[in-house]
């Protein structure tokens, strides 16, 4: 029997399942570089701080000089954010601080709250600037949505990519952000994440199909929520079943799925985990189980911000000549 629940469009943000709470795919061409690191052209004819729609292949976003997300708080879930080209700089009121891209992820527990930004420099004055990256929003229960808030970084390096050739020798690549696969696991989660228990069975893979490739989804436990996003390609089959191109597929769980590619190479998203089955009332940037734990949570914030900001700048970006390093808010520091 197939092991295909529901097909749907993908529209923005992506829809999920509980444990996640949303996926949105950022793909942005920006162009060459100003001096500031943002985009060496006009800003005309965009709402600068709103600006969503794509217009000449890019987006602002709430940034006015660098495109991004300037400081705004989280509380009660996780952002796992996979850059897979370009770079972000991040910073947080706990005073944590990076550059990563072009494969590295970072894995941040807001728990009892902080405010971050994420702030997209255009590093190259020479040439495009490419941008491309998923932030999924993973929840918390409700015995972990008030620990200690928890800034971690995966990098490209630590991630394991898995190859697989089918009869024919057409391709396939696994990167095992989280989860795992065959005799892989993903690299080490945060303690406080629903992720970090393996009965929990959390999984986030990219998978990459050569044209023609054959893969199979191995099964795994019932009862857990998994989806794929066929978001790059066309003349993907599930099961023998036709997929249309930007369509999110629902599958059982503890049912193999077999991928047919067709003649372009296609690119999925994998997102699995076991449903925490809890209350879930949101308001914007804060998701807690009641209206009363929204309520809490902003006056939280008015009252303190979640510690305020330490940087000089709301859109603080890194000099250009900076590569890809995190400083931890202990001021333990990792240089890539």
């Amino acid at each position: 029997m197939s092991s295909i629940k529901k097909v749907k469009p993908l529209n923005f943000p992506w829809e999920t399942s509980d444990p996640f709470l949303f996926c949105v795919h950022h793909a942005d061409n920006y162009p060459k570089g100003n001096e500031a690191m943002g985009p060496d052209a006009s800003l005309a004819g965009r709402n600068i701080g709103q600006d969503f729609t794509i217009k000449d292949g890019w987006r602002m976003y709430h940034g006015s000089k660098v495109p991004g997300f300037p400081p705004h708080p989280h509380r009660g879930f996780e952002t796992v954010t996979v850059v897979t080209r370009g770079f972000i700089d991040h910073s947080d009121s706990l005073g944590a601080t990076a550059r990563f891209g072009n494969g590295d992820v970072q894995w941040m527990t807001a728990g009892k709250g902080l405010q971050h930004s994420e702030m997209f420099p255009l590093l190259n004055r020479d040439k495009p600037n490419p941008l491309e990256l998923f932030q999924i929003w993973l929840n918390l229960p409700a015995k972990s949505k008030m620990v200690e808030p928890h800034f971690g970084m995966l990098w490209n390096e630590t991630i394991d990519k898995i190859d697989y050739s089918d009869e024919n020798d057409n391709g396939t690549q696994v990167t095992l952000i989280a989860g795992n696969l065959d005799d892989y696991s993903g690299p080490q989660i945060p303690p406080n994440s629903w992720a970090a228990d393996p009965n929990n069975e959390v999984a986030v893979w990219i998978i990459d199909m050569e044209p023609n490739a054959e893969w199979t989804i191995p099964a795994a436990s019932e009862g857990l929520n998994r989806t794929i996003y066929y978001f790059e390609g066309d003349g993907l089959n599930v099961d023998d079943k036709e997929i249309p191109s930007y369509n999110g597929v629902e599958l059982y769980s503890e049912k193999e799925s077999v991928l047919k590619n067709g003649d372009q190479p296609a690119r999925l998203l994998l997102l699995q985990g076991r449903p925490i089955n809890e209350p879930v009332v949101q308001y914007g940037p804060f998701v807690m189980n009641s209206q009363e734990g929204i309520q809490q949570a902003m006056m939280d914030y008015q009252k303190d911000q979640f510690g305020g900001w330490p940087w000089p700048e709301a859109e603080h970006v890194h000099a250009r000549e900076k590569g890809r390093f995190a400083i931890h808010a202990d001021g333990r520091e990792e240089v890539k």
